[in-house]
């Protein structure tokens, strides 16, 4: 794996796979890690995409400068490396380098995935607490704290070979490095550019990151014209570890669709990969009780609905998850199956993206062309479901 200087002088270390001449997908790093991090995602793209990962400034491999720094290092690594165009994936602070390129380098983007980001992270005190900590003390001395946010207790629980490279790199990066980033991240605020991204962006957040909350990734999706938001469930920061299969499931859909890769054609869906999608939009904890249902008489069906249903349907990427969401709950309700529309409810509001506001609208909607009465149902339903979110709007 090369080195290579960059226009601002920095040296960066990368890896770039073949085939050459497929479409360039450039990854950027969460904070305290390093391009392993990726080794999940870049397994499952090669041979089909260009894989391009980077160690940030200060991390791993990549030169060590003490100096404030800004967001444009991946810009640079794209420039030195003569490649005009890329899909953008980045995590946390690979998010921010993300959005960044989408709104000041908006020619060298063909799409975006940001993964566990902000647009602004606003507690001054906690980055300046981390900054003097990992350079009075090293990384070393963060590494319990961070991974308690990167990780879900369970992980950390019942997987720890998913959880020791990670902490063992963590430990291993310069303090000083860190500290640098960290500066980065506590000046940043993005808000008012994200509407300037024109780029097919889909926004991910894990379900339980206490780092970037699902909050900030919604906000994100709220402020990018036409961005697409889903929520990973059992998933903290380092979501794309955490929930490999889930995560690339949407992240080669979404690359499939805008890099113009046909889809796979009926029968082409493996059982395993519908299954990811439905527990993304049900929850593993109700598929996993439904398959134990099944018992042996059912399993079959329950393979014809995995495979077909969430492979072929769900996992088609020419609508967007949102849309489908409001189009089962209209259905659903129009044809009045309360148990299907209450299974879908709280999936659609809190994983993929449909507010209260647009659900309100949709129940009006519905209203007019499958009547009152059956509009009425659903309203009582939705209290049934979502009285908490009722109640807080």
């Amino acid at each position: 794996m090369p080195v290579i200087k960059i226009a601002n002088g920095t040296e960066l270390f990368f890896d770039l796979t073949v085939p050459a001449n497929a479409p360039v997908v450039a990854f950027s790093n969460s904070l305290g890690t390093t391009l392993e991090m990726w080794d999940g995602q870049a397994e499952a793209l090669a041979g089909r995409y260009r894989v391009l990962r980077y160690d940030t400034r200060g991390h791993g491999r990549s030169q060590l400068i003490d100096q404030p720094t800004s967001l444009d290092d991946l810009a640079g690594l794209l420039a030195a490396l003569h490649i005009d165009k890329a899909h953008i994936v980045g995590l946390s602070l690979g998010g921010m380098t993300g959005q960044t390129m989408g709104f000041r380098h908006p020619a060298r983007v063909s799409s975006l995935t940001l993964m566990a980001t902000a647009a602004i992270m606003p507690d001054t005190h906690l980055w300046n607490q981390r900054i003097e900590q990992s350079r009075s003390k090293g990384c070393g001395s963060l590494v319990d704290g961070v991974m308690a946010r990167w990780f879900t207790a369970r992980t950390i629980r019942d997987h720890p070979d998913l959880v020791a490279p990670v902490k063992q790199r963590f430990a291993a990066i310069s303090g000083i490095g860190y500290a640098v980033c960290c500066q980065a991240i506590r000046d940043m605020d993005l808000r008012a550019h994200l509407p300037r991204i024109a780029a097919p962006t889909l926004v991910i957040s894990g379900a339980d990151d206490p780092a970037t909350p699902v909050a900030d990734g919604s906000a994100i999706a709220a402020l990018i014209p036409g961005a697409e938001f889903v929520v990973i469930p059992n998933a903290a920061h380092l979501l794309n570890i955490e929930q490999k299969a889930i995560v690339n499931r949407h992240l080669i859909a979404w690359l499939d669709l805008h890099a113009g890769s046909p889809r796979a054609t009926s029968g082409g869906l493996s059982f395993e990969a519908g299954l990811a999608n439905r527990k993304s939009v049900l929850g593993a904890e109700y598929v996993e009780r439904a398959l134990d249902r099944a018992g042996a008489y059912g399993r079959p069906f329950q393979d014809f609905i995995t495979r077909i249903a969430w492979g072929e349907i769900w996992g088609d990427p020419t609508l967007p998850r949102k849309t489908r969401s409001m189009l089962v709950l209209a259905i659903t309700l129009a044809i009045n199956r309360e148990e299907e529309f209450k299974l879908h409810l709280r999936p659609a509001i809190e994983t993929n993206g449909v507010t209260m506001e647009e659900l309100r609208a949709l129940l009006m909607q519905s209203a007019i062309y499958a009547g009152v009465p059956a509009a009425n149902s659903a309203m009582r339903w939705v209290r049934d479901v979502l009285g908490d979110k009722i109640a807080e709007a």
